[in-house]
């Protein structure tokens, strides 16, 4: 009997050790710049695309490293909100299919990723959000047409800064691909066994956010994403308030707009016909 009661007492000891770890590390399990590291290794100019690197500073001081990729004949502006792990330099491949469906693309690293200065929080980068808007809108004396519509692209965690900017700056248009619902309820899908709700001090709530988003939305989402659940992008696109779809490809939560490709472009040019007219 001793001897089992301290069997629990250590067990207790080590589920509250690893609850605690979990609340005191979940930034950086959320917030992964130093995944595929923090140093480009392309280009635009790699694939045959013009560009313009660009520098731009927060409302709080951090500088800003990004791109701006005009496309020849635009139609509207994109925004890319990129997912919590690697840099600008490892979404070459998105960069070339929105540049083929007549998107002017400005894409950027948040803080802490890429060439980027601070540390990535939540604050800082819905902070980095309002920041690469006013880069788009003026701040960066970009030569684009200022009556372009504009377009928000939200990939993975991308998807919650994205649905956020769209609540208190709407565009007209909205794109979330394999994104979450929200952090406490990705937590609680992979962690079921642990108190996650409780713990969690990241929201990145992007069902909530959809829900005061009146603009159209395409929700982009693979039943094959092992790191998040095909439910979360069902849930997000019932969420919304305006008209939403839900276009569905194959593939992990890394590669399913590569594996399906076809789909996923044929969708894309869909939405983009619907609401931006047709190239």
């Amino acid at each position: 009997m001793i001897r089992a009661g301290r069997l629990l007492i250590i067990m207790a000891l080590f589920y509250a050790g690893l609850a605690l770890l979990l609340a005191a590390c979940q930034s950086q399990l959320v917030h992964q710049p130093l995944v595929g590291g923090r140093d480009l290794v392309a280009s635009p100019a790699d694939i045959g695309l013009d560009y313009r690197p660009l520098e731009f500073e927060t409302k709080d001081g951090e500088r800003l490293h990004g791109w701006w990729v005009p496309a020849d004949d635009p139609r509207a502006t994109l925004l890319f909100f990129h997912g919590n792990a690697g840099n600008i330099s490892h979404r070459l491949r998105s960069l070339a299919i929105f540049n083929e469906l007549g998107l002017d693309v400005l894409l950027f690293d948040y803080r802490g990723y890429g060439q980027s200065t601070g540390r990535p929080s939540e604050a800082g980068l819905y902070r980095d959000a309002r920041a690469a808007l006013d880069c788009v809108q003026n701040a960066c004396g970009l030569a684009r047409d200022e009556d372009l519509p504009l377009v928000y692209f939200g990939r993975s965690l991308g998807g919650a800064v994205a649905a956020w900017l769209a609540v208190r700056e709407p565009p007209r248009a909205l794109i979330i691909e394999s994104a979450f619902t929200s952090v406490p309820e990705l937590a609680a899908d992979l962690y079921p066994w642990l108190p996650v709700r409780w713990l969690a001090r990241l929201e990145y709530n992007t069902r909530d956010a959809v829900t005061r988003v009146e603009v159209p939305v395409l929700v982009i989402h693979s039943r094959e994403d092992e790191i998040i659940p095909f439910g979360h992008g069902e849930a997000i696109v019932q969420a919304a308030a305006g008209p939403a779809s839900l276009l569905e490809m194959q593939g992990d939560h890394n590669t399913g707009f590569i594996v399906s490709d076809e789909t996923y472009r044929r969708g894309l040019a869909s939405f983009l016909d619907t609401h931006f007219g047709s190239l």
